[in-house]
């Protein structure tokens, strides 16, 4: 489990819980189903039970947890419907996407995707699993952009939180960095290249192979 921390002022006490119990219950510390105890946290990071409801509150509403009249709290997680059903949505919307990129995109975008890419390079050799995470959500955030609709880029940022769920838990698994940036360098060069169909199909595969893991690591398969 997390060592006991000292919470910063810029965030609630609430929202500092939160992100340690959903860290948790994303990297697999708390089984699907095993109830999250409020005073066994309470001791173990010396707060309140308040800020720990409140913490709790928030989880419920993102669908990682599950709280039980008289019984209490209990890791969700996610079931293989909700990673099938985010999955299926999400390469729907992202093979549209990258079309309308390929027709769209800048140089200068091409130029910021390679950044991404090669800052992704540098941290994957590093092991360095939190840094690739944000590289990899700002390599698509370009793509979004690069659409130039507005609509589009705001519904693929709309589920984008259940994207993070599913992605963040694959990322703790060292071993599958190289593979990532492999995937994402055959898009990034199908980009590049300006071939759409290249671009859907290496966006197809990495999506396939993205659920695959997340599969995996959330013991789907």
């Amino acid at each position: 489990m997390t060592e006991r921390k000292e919470f910063s002022s810029s965030f609630s006490l609430a929202d500092e819980i939160a992100d340690i119990v959903r860290d948790r219950i994303l990297k697999g510390e708390y089984e699907i189903g095993e109830k999250i105890k409020e005073n066994q946290i309470a001791s173990e990071l010396k707060v309140s039970r308040t800020p720990i409801r409140d913490a709790f509150k928030q989880l419920e509403n993102e669908g990682l947890i599950d709280y039980v009249p008289n019984r209490g709290c209990f890791a969700k997680g996610f079931t293989h419907q909700d990673v099938d059903d985010i999955y299926a949505v999400r390469e729907a919307l992202e093979r549209l996407a990258v079309e309308r990129a390929v027709e769209r995109i800048t140089d200068k975008e091409i130029d910021a995707l390679q950044e991404q890419w090669d800052l992704m390079e540098f941290y994957a050799k590093k092991k360095d699993s939190q840094k690739v995470l944000e590289l990899n959500s700002a390599f698509h955030d370009i793509i979004y952009s690069s659409t130039r609709s507005r609509f589009m880029a705001q519904v693929l940022r709309s589920y984008k939180e259940y994207i993070e769920k599913t992605r963040k838990s694959a990322f703790y698994d060292e071993t599958y960095l190289q593979a990532i940036l492999e995937e994402h360098g055959e898009i990034l060069k199908a980009i590049r290249e300006r071939d759409k169909e290249k671009a859907v199909e290496a966006v197809s595969r990495h999506l396939k192979k993205s659920q695959d893991r997340a599969e995996t690591t959330w013991n789907l398969k």
